[in-house]
């Protein structure tokens, strides 16, 4: 895409206020007047409440464009670039914004995200770009006149392209921290991880990664914290402290079974949901949440196919299906449970009262099981005394019986 490679230094831009005029460009509102000056176009990007506006001159394949987003913290960082290959992070070209640690003037210095810095295998560190860059700026919009959360700036930017190509990838993103002169990573929600689109700089056409909707999103959520984070953990205890009440004969078991088949049947509508919105937002991965996911549903899968292969009581093999049965059962437990918050932390709910009711719920499962099992163990253990005294007593009266028949 790029016409030339020589190596451009990007100057420093010190930080500006523009007039209360230029406020006029709001979040997610796109126009063509910015404070840095008029362009022909504009457009609203589909993440963050960004905008970018540009004008192209054909003749000698220069984009002049103006990127605006907004700060999320009092020492967090803006950034806006093109990738040449793919509307992608790892590759990009980009310009981040943020405040001097020595002096607070407003910098915007420029960055390569190559693939160490995607896996934080190395700090991101400001080199100069292998790009035409003819010139760089930075600026605050009023009222703002300090970099703070909500505060809107302004990255523009002179780029000289390759002839006729005018389909460009461009990519943003804001992160919460900056450590010396480096830019720390960006949050992780579905809106930050799809902040790349394509371009057509010449009709405005735009293609940016589809984002499931947030119906969607609840649907997936409220059926896995229901099944994976409660159902499944609740016929786990049904069975555990049920079984040895003989009074319950085999209620226990049909208890067992319903409630493990309508939790594994809704566990596996909400591990499908989130298979059809991660398929309809390429590009927006969360391989921890994924990763628990898979193993929850492929460790229910596999108890679910475990009951048709179950052994008669008799059989010599039952004692090692069960063992299985409950490993990989408690092991399901855990992962779905562990799965839960991890999905909390997704939605950015880490600090919910959704979360603080499905904790409320949970720790009464928990205080329900651990009362049970000390009961448990308290019958258990008089059984054992009550077996005892009886073994002693049917011993003495062997005794007895045999020294009165000498």
């Amino acid at each position: 895409m790029w016409q030339a490679r020589g190596v451009l230094l990007v100057a420093v831009a010190v930080a500006s206020v523009v007039p209360d005029g230029a406020g006029a460009m709001a979040a997610g509102r796109c126009t063509t007047s910015t404070p840095v000056k008029a362009y022909d176009k504009c457009i609203a990007l589909p993440t963050q409440g960004a905008t970018l506006a540009w004008t192209y001159d054909a003749r000698n394949a220069t984009l002049d464009a103006a990127f605006t987003g907004s700060f999320i913290s009092p020492s967090g960082w803006v950034a806006w670039g093109v990738n040449a290959d793919a509307p992608v992070m790892t590759g990009a070209r980009v310009l981040a914004a943020f405040s001097d640690p020595s002096t607070g003037a407003l910098l915007a210095l420029p960055f390569v995200l190559s693939p160490d810095v995607k896996i934080q295998a190395s700090p991101l560190v400001s080199r100069p770009l292998d790009i035409p860059l003819l010139a760089s700026s930075a600026s605050l919009l009023a009222p703002a006149r300090t970099v703070r959360d909500g505060a809107r700036v302004t990255i523009a930017a002179t780029i000289r392209l390759s002839p006729n190509r005018t389909r460009i990838h461009f990519v943003w993103n804001r992160g919460l921290y900056v450590q010396g002169y480096s830019p720390t990573i960006h949050p992780t929600d579905a809106s930050d991880l799809a902040s790349h689109a394509t371009v057509d700089i010449l009709t405005t056409a735009t293609e940016a990664s589809p984002i499931a909707s947030t119906a969607l999103q609840w649907l997936h959520g409220s059926l896995n914290a229901l099944s994976w984070g409660l159902l499944l953990p609740v016929g786990a205890a049904v069975a555990r402290y049920l079984r040895p009440c003989a009074s319950t004969g085999p209620a226990w078991f049909y208890a067992h079974a319903a409630i493990q088949a309508t939790g594994y049947t809704m566990g596996a509508a909400g591990f499908a949901l989130g298979l059809v919105m991660g398929a309809a937002s390429p590009g927006v991965t969360y391989r921890l949440h994924r990763g628990l996911g898979i193993a929850a549903a492929t460790a229910g899968s596999l108890q679910t196919l475990a009951v048709f292969f179950r052994p008669k009581t008799t059989n010599r093999y039952r004692k090692y299906w069960k063992s299985y049965h409950h490993l990989v059962g408690y092991g399901c437990v855990v992962v779905g449970v562990v799965n839960v918050f991890q999905g909390f932390e997704v939605m950015g709910l880490g600090a919910s009262y959704w979360k603080l009711g499905y904790c409320l719920a949970l720790a009464t499962l928990i205080g329900a099981c651990v009362a049970l099992e000390v009961n448990a163990w308290v019958v258990f253990c008089r059984r054992q005394q009550e077996e005892k005294l009886t073994r002693r007593e049917v011993e003495d009266v062997v005794v007895k019986d045999r020294a009165a028949a000498f």
